[in-house]
């Protein structure tokens, strides 16, 4: 780790021991080798920007990157992120080739796809932690609340992901922030320190009661202290300023700055006004603007801009009184310099903005060049920046259906961007201009996407629908492809679903147009799922076995893949097939992972967590879910982790699974899905067999189980669990209604585990010993090791009733073994009492715990005894490679060993416990 002799203390605001004694602590922790985030916030001139000069000067010793947001309307893609970055690039080559790639093409330093946002923000982490190896790093932004909304979001993701690389990223607003970071609030002066701080600028004598009353107005605000009484005579003072109301501040210290301003000659407001405009403070490109007026370089007003490598104005309300004080037209020739100063090749987009705001009249040409600015953006992976040139360009469009084109692509890229309520509006705004027939139809597709990303997914699918019809006419493929995404919808909507949810979208599947062509495998999928759906496995089956082969022999496309795998998976389960769902999870999650796509990597991991539960890899599963829980952290994704839930309920621990259920049944209702409800009794039902709980786990079971919308394979095990609580809570004619529509879908399936599954019900209802003997020799042909050992349990439990002890003792002895070796440790205590019946007490294993060991630790401990690099398991779990050695030193120092071939020998337990 770097470190570096503690810097004398530098001069100090007055008045700010406090702050300045955590900013020192800060860098004294930064420089011992870890990181360290702060949000400074508070009103306009209350001393952030003082406090960060502050900081810069103490971390003399060290690098230091800074920037400052800007109040304006451009937006700019990556704008802020590139200031911050530049002078790092130099280290762009130590970086791993996709996170560099997606630096290079967010920055235009190269082509290529846009980057996923979250690998841009793991190659901005990357970045300073390299930047960081010899000296500490410090990064400081101060007006976050005016950066570009793509800089803002991987800043935010690169902050909540430092830990361990000797970087401090301290940032300023004016409110407090929604990033989850640390924060300090800067208050007011106390009022002996503001005093002394308003006695340094008033001239002349101030009688006590005034300055008392001044001290009293400004509430301790130090720009206020020294602005306001500029240029007022002792008699105004003495009459205070008027209005003892904190909001009212940041304007009367405006007006104070106007007040010099009317001082200014017109050359040096000119040259204010230009620099205000520019939201980058480039100060080549506002020089070349002022001498094309015929403005020199003794207009400067260095009271109140410096000019260096940035423009940086006296305070940021320094620059917005220039700005509104101007007029219309002072504005507009303003923007007009400087878009004839910037090169069109180098900066397009800066020229279309400056253009854009030079401009009062709708111009189509000015418009069009917006546009091939948005395209520009979208190529980079600016979807914000993307949205806010199509809007702009919307206002300057002086055709009525070009404008309604545009503000239809606005919209779309807004919904891209996040911002559904500003997609709402810009789509509202198309529908009400002249759009065809094909434009409303996508129109209608843009309006079921917002409600399904709105936390509304149960209105999706009606909407859906409709947009899928109106398709038809004019993009039969598109159609099709939406007719899906409303079955799916329909699926996560569950029983929550407004309108005729599941069956009318599987209706509406059936009855789609046929393929164009040689079918794709989305068109397979949709056929098969609507037969699914409306008929039921067996009549579906052919269909569904095209649909996996589709998938499963590589005839889909990558974003068919990335798209709809999980309903491939889906498919897997319904047919019982567990090599097929192994198989389509492993890829989908590899396929997530190449592409980055981060919004899809969820639901992947979750299939295959349910995968390893089954097969009775506890640890691995658990493993999964902590992944699942780094994701939805790290890009703070509105996602419920059901696989948690599962692991919980596998697990036996009641107390945490009851603490997960909760949370996510409350997560389902409000986002309309009734699917993760279904999920929740499922898993409880699980849980409640494993206690011996056999009435709670009926009435999770049937509740799951009488939901009519209760899609695939939820519904086939809560069957399971349902025939299970049933005969033993003493309803056996539950129990058989629960087989009977269990066996529609196994006899509809060849494998083993579908057999196995259905003789173990059968041997329950029927309390048949061929049964349980079946059950038990075709689940131990399958991988489901947890599916095997509940056979062996429920044969033992049969046997200890026939009084036959022995053999039970063998039976329930190879369950208490399997369950104890996969972690399933409540159905372990079950086996154990049975065990315990029978005379035999069973055998306790001796698992060292890795209490010792942090959740992080096991992980990072996991994945490099598989072999991944530091690089590799950073860019799983979305930190650092630094962050990754550290935890890993960790684990050595703990376990006593000195390589990474030792992980295996010394973690096995603790991965188990």
């Amino acid at each position: 780790m770097p470190t570096s002799p503690r810097r004398p203390s530098g001069s100090r605001p007055l008045g700010r021991r406090a702050e300045c004694d955590a900013l020192d602590q800060l860098l004294e922790v930064v420089r011992a080798g870890e990181s360290r985030v702060l949000t400074i916030y508070g009103e306009p001139g209350i001393g952030k920007s003082e406090l960060l000069d502050y900081l810069v000067r103490q971390a003399s010793d060290c690098h230091v990157v800074s920037m400052a947001g800007v109040q304006s309307e451009m937006e700019l893609p990556f704008a802020a992120l590139h200031q911050v970055c530049a002078p790092m690039l130099d280290r762009l080559g130590s970086l791993p080739e996709p996170q560099r790639d997606a630096l290079g093409t967010a920055f235009a330093l190269r082509g290529g796809p846009p980057p996923d946002r979250f690998r841009l923000g793991l190659a901005v982490l990357g970045l300073f932690a390299v930047t960081a190896e010899d000296r500490p790093l410090v990064c400081v932004v101060d007006d976050v609340q005016w950066l570009d909304d793509a800089s803002a979001q991987v800043l935010s993701f690169v902050a909540r992901r430092l830990v361990a690389e000797s970087v401090a990223c301290v940032f300023a607003s004016r409110e407090p922030g929604d990033w989850g970071l640390p924060e300090m609030q800067v208050r007011g002066l106390a009022d002996a320190d503001a005093r002394a701080l308003l006695l340094t600028v008033v001239q002349g004598p101030l009688d006590e009661p005034v300055l008392d009353q001044i001290v009293a107005e400004a509430r301790g605000n130090p720009l206020a202290l020294l602005e306001l009484p500029r240029g007022l005579t002792p008699a105004e003072l003495a009459g205070g300023f008027g209005i003892p109301v904190a909001e009212a501040l940041p304007r009367l210290i405006e007006e104070s700055f106007l007040r010099h301003l009317a001082l200014l000659s017109s050359d040096a407001r000119r040259l204010l006004l230009l620099a205000a405009a520019d939201r980058l403070g480039d100060p080549v490109l506002v020089w070349r603007a002022a001498a094309a007026l015929g403005i020199t370089a003794g207009a400067a007003a260095p009271d109140l801009i410096q000019f260096g490598t940035r423009i940086r104005f006296r305070h940021p309300l320094v620059r917005s009184a220039v700005y509104r004080a101007a007029s219309p037209q002072e504005r507009m020739r303003a923007h007009a310099a400087l878009a004839d100063a910037t090169d069109a090749e180098a900066y397009p987009e800066r020229r279309a903005w400056h253009r854009a705001y030079a401009t009062a009249e709708p111009d189509e040409d000015v418009a069009a060049e917006l546009e091939r600015s948005a395209e520009r953006a979208e190529a980079r992976g600016g979807l914000a920046a993307a949205a806010a040139f199509l809007q702009r360009a919307v206002v300057l469009t002086p055709s009525p259906a070009r404008r309604a084109e545009r503000a239809l692509a606005a919209a779309q890229a807004e919904q891209e961007a996040g911002a559904a309520e500003a997609a709402q509006e810009l789509l509202a705004a198309a529908l009400a201009g002249p759009l065809d027939e094909r434009q409303r139809a996508r129109a209608a597709l843009l309006r079921a996407e917002i409600a399904f990303t709105a936390q509304h997914g149960n209105l999706a699918p009606p909407l859906l629908l409709d947009a899928a019809r109106r398709l038809e006419p004019f993009d039969a493929p598109l159609a099709r492809e939406t007719y899906l995404q409303a079955l799916a919808a329909a699926m996560f909507a569950g029983r929550l679903a407004e309108g005729g949810g599941l069956p009318e979208a599987a209706a509406a599947a059936r009855a789609a147009p046929p393929p164009l062509g040689r079918p794709r495998a989305c068109d397979l999928l949709l056929d098969a799922l609507g037969r699914l759906f409306t008929d039921g496995v067996r009549p579906a089956g052919p269909m569904l076995r095209r649909a996996l082969r589709a998938f499963t022999y590589g005839d889909a496309t990558v974003e068919e893949e990335r798209r709809w795998l999980w309903l491939a998976v889906v498919i897997a389960m319904a047919r019982w097939d567990d090599e097929a769902w192994r198989t389509l999870a492993d890829r989908h999650v590899d396929v997530a992972r190449q592409a980055g796509a981060l919004a899809v990597l969820p639901v992947a991991l979750m299939a295959r967590i349910l995968a390893y539960l089954f097969e009775g890899d506890v640890a691995e599963a658990s493993a999964l879910s902590d992944e699942v829980d780094a994701i939805t952290s790290a890009t703070r994704m509105r996602t419920t982790n059901y696989g948690a839930l599962a692991v919980a309920a596998w697990r036996g621990r009641a107390a945490e699974f009851e603490r997960l259920r909760g949370a996510a049944s409350k997560e389902a209702v409000a986002r309309g899905e009734g699917s993760g409800l279904t999920v929740s009794q499922w898993a409880s039902a699980v849980l409640y067999n494993a206690l011996g709980r056999y009435e709670d786990a009926r009435a999770a079971a049937e509740a799951a189980f009488s939901d009519p919308l209760m899609p695939g394979a939820s519904a086939q095990w809560a069957a399971v669990e349902l025939v299970e609580a049933a005969v033993r809570s003493g309803a056996p004619e539950l129990a058989a209604r629960a087989l009977r529509r269990l066996t529609d879908t196994t006899q509809a399936a060849q494998s083993d585990w579908a057999r196995g599954i259905e003789a173990r019900c059968r041997a329950l209802v029927e309390e048949s010993e061929r049964f349980h003997r079946e059950a038990i020799d075709r689940l131990s042909r399958t991988p489901l090791r947890a599916e095997t050992a509940r056979a062996h349990l429920l044969y033992g439990e049969w046997l200890r009733r026939e009084r036959r002890r022995l053999e039970a003792r063998e039976q329930l002895r190879q369950a208490h073994e399997m369950f104890a070796e996969t972690g399933m440790e409540a159905f372990a205590e079950r086996a154990a009492r049975e065990l315990g019946a029978t005379g035999e007490s069973a055998r306790r294993r001796t698992v060292e715990a890795g209490g010792d060991l942090t959740a992080r630790e096991l992980q990072i401990a996991r994945l490099a005894g598989e072999g991944l690099t530091n690089p590799e398991i950073g860019s799983r779990l979305f930190m650092s490679p630094r962050t990754v050695e550290y935890h890993l030193h960790k684990v050595f120092t703990k376990r006593g060993i000195a390589s990474r071939t030792e992980l295996g020998s010394v973690l096995g337990d603790d991965l188990n416990s």
